[in-house]
């Protein structure tokens, strides 16, 4: 199945470009990039760790590429900003191409809570449904022409929280903490190695609040926090339980839901960073302590939160077993 990445030279750009490559139906096709040069860039000029091990060139992309495109990809990944990704993802649509859009251009339903977040406004000129691809809980039909990929929070807490939301009698506390990677490639005082210090940021204000909100139709306070490190998602999750539910009404509840999920891991401790950094998994540990329910779950940012869900996706689009492609230690960055 022929693929084209948009934004291939960005963090998840680059994991994306690597499991198109490994992934035994798909082939990548094309790799644009914003910044490449009109001559041959190979990928591994920015990444040296991909040389020997990957041919790709970057090349910028150019509108008059459209037709070429179409004719020759099926299927297109965007790893671009939100408003590149909401001014491009319409075209490609028209033009019959089938998008999984990485950005939070296409997750939020309501378009004044997507200005509120997002700051600027949609077109009106994509599909009138836009599956929200949170992949264990979405059942794709194959005729979907434009698939919203979860933001990397929303995908840990959410699978973390979505099994149990019935035993639950309050609103949920989310603590995360994200490694620096989630802020993208492009150089910031903030991220930059001596001045990342863990702390606390978007209290009350971070877009992935309503996403998550929407997403398991409950409300949430959710604190995110930056990490000295490069990779991974750690969140711990608390909330009060309807009375007498027990450790093993709640083993039951995520069992029901995630027995035949392979890329989510039930812990019997809680989880670390390390274990899934470079996979495509979740890891979840939920601990039941005096009425109160404790939730630890990990991701690997760039992947099971973002480039790795989208393959997992497209997987499930065209009824290839979901996990394909996708049970390999790997990552890039």
């Amino acid at each position: 199945m022929p693929c084209a990445v948009f934004g291939a030279s960005g963090y998840s750009g680059v994991e994306l470009v690597w499991l198109l490559h490994n992934h035994p139906q798909f082939s990548l096709e094309y790799a644009f990039s914003s910044g490449a040069r009109e001559d041959a860039e190979p990928i591994a000029s920015l990444y040296p760790q991909l040389a020997g091990q990957l041919d790709v060139i970057l090349q910028p992309w150019h509108s008059n590429l459209l037709s070429q495109l179409s004719q020759q990809v099926r299927v297109v990944f965007l790893a671009l900003p939100h408003e590149a990704s909401a001014e491009i993802a319409p075209v490609l649509v028209n033009a019959g191409l089938l998008v999984f859009d990485l950005s939070g251009a296409f997750r939020l339903r309501d378009p004044l809570v997507h200005q509120q977040a997002y700051g600027f406004e949609r077109s009106a000129n994509v599909p009138e449904t836009i599956p929200y691809g949170l992949a264990e809980w979405t059942t794709l039909s194959g005729t979907e022409q434009l698939i919203a990929v979860p933001g990397c929070y929303p995908t840990v807490a959410s699978l973390a929280l979505k099994p149990v939301l019935s035993l639950i009698d309050s609103v949920p506390m989310i603590n995360a903490v994200s490694g620096v990677s989630g802020a993208g490639r492009k150089a910031a005082i903030q991220t930059s190695f001596c001045e990342v210090s863990l702390a606390a940021y978007g209290v009350a204000t971070h877009r992935h609040q309503p996403e998550i909100a929407q997403t398991i139709g409950h409300d949430v306070i959710f604190v995110p926090h930056l990490g000295n490190f490069k990779r991974g998602i750690l969140a711990t999750i608390y909330a009060r339980l309807k009375s007498d539910v027990s450790q093993a009404t709640i083993d039951a509840a995520y069992q029901q839901a995630y027995a035949t999920a392979p890329l989510i891991r039930l812990r019997q401790q809680p989880p670390a960073i390390g274990d899934v950094v470079g996979t495509a998994f979740c890891d979840i540990h939920p601990v039941v302590h005096q009425g109160h329910l404790v939730i630890c779950a990990a991701i690997d940012n760039l992947l099971k939160g973002a480039a790795a869900q989208a393959v997992q996706l497209a997987n499930q689009y065209f009824a290839f077993d979901s996990a394909l492609g996708l049970q390999q230690r790997g990552g890039v960055v």
